[in-house]
């Protein structure tokens, strides 16, 4: 695939996508955006504030900034995760070694787990620490199947539904409620009309929750 690094304007890095012509993160700031839709509105959200131990599916592990933000998070709010990740283009080393998010956070041991994140095996689970446990998929969302009743927060982070409309349809998303526990929720940055919809058609109760900086709203969907 070709992919060239970029930096957005909070400093942070992004790959730009030739084949889909699209950005990994957004342009106006891939650590702030991560941070407001994922972590904020997701993993540190009062729906999730009482699970001590929590499941993560993330559709789309691209530069891996999600999953790093939610360990260095998840640690400092004292939870045990299983993440578990799909993708089906994982970064090549070089590109990984190019991405600044390690230099940019303030924890001293960033660069070491983004290392670990990135190194960790396809398809089977990995041990990162005592509390986090990883598992990368090299699937597509569209032919991907999980357990149900798994996970607890879902981030829908793939290319948008004009890049890849097959991930945005209402089969993806019926197979991703079956696997969401009661009370779990799935965050996206899309708030595309046809994807409300099929949210909505498959189950979730949809609200729409302020979005981060160039974006005026994104999505939270629940299962009640």
């Amino acid at each position: 695939m070709k992919r060239r690094i970029v930096l957005t304007n909070d400093g942070s890095s992004s790959i730009f996508s030739e084949k889909v012509d699209q950005y990994y993160h957004s342009h106006f700031g891939a650590l702030q955006e991560s941070m407001h839709i994922f972590i904020e509105a997701g993993l540190r959200s009062d729906m999730l504030s009482h699970l001590e131990n929590i499941s993560i599916l993330e559709i789309g592990f691209g530069t891996g900034l999600n999953a790093l933000l939610t360990y260095l998070k998840s640690n400092e709010l004292h939870k045990k995760v299983y993440y578990e990740a799909l993708e089906l283009y994982p970064l090549v080393s070089q590109e990984v070694e190019q991405l600044n998010y390690p230099a940019i956070l303030p924890y001293f041991h960033a660069k070491e787990i983004f290392t670990a994140l990135h190194d960790a095996p396809w398809n089977t689970k990995q041990i990162i620490s005592e509390n986090f446990t990883l598992q990368k998929r090299q699937i597509s969302a569209e032919n991907a199947s999980y357990t149900p009743d798994t996970f607890d927060l879902v981030y829908f982070d793939a290319f948008s539904p004009e890049a890849q409309p097959e991930l945005w349809t209402k089969e993806v998303f019926e197979s991703i409620y079956a696997a969401i526990k009661n009370g779990g929720i799935l965050l996206t940055y899309c708030t595309k009309g046809s994807v409300k919809n099929a949210l909505k058609e498959v189950g979730f109760q949809i609200e729409k929750l302020p979005g981060p900086v160039g974006k005026r709203e994104v999505l939270r969907g629940v299962k009640l």
